[in-house]
């Protein structure tokens, strides 16, 4: 799955949970400034995108934009 693939699940993803449009959800989005999301908005997201992969994802990681979260997961879904 290529990063883009990824980045448009995690951004559909993102758009749903937090209600959000996803037209307006880039790499560079920051969950806490752009989403306005706090620490339980952003472990449904996590929680959501580890069904939907198929994977754990570290939450100790440091992953304050999409673009890390994305990077993150392209990095585990095939290990």
């Amino acid at each position: 799955m290529t990063k883009e693939e990824v980045f448009t699940k995690v951004q559909a993803v993102i758009a749903e949970q937090l209600e959000k449009d996803a037209d307006k959800i880039t790499m560079e989005t920051s969950f806490s400034e752009d989403l306005d999301a706090d620490s339980l908005d952003i472990f449904e997201v996590v929680d959501k995108l580890e069904d939907e992969f198929d994977i754990d994802i570290d939450t100790d990681e440091n992953m304050d934009t999409v673009g890390k979260l994305v990077d993150y997961v392209s990095e585990n879904i095939d290990k």
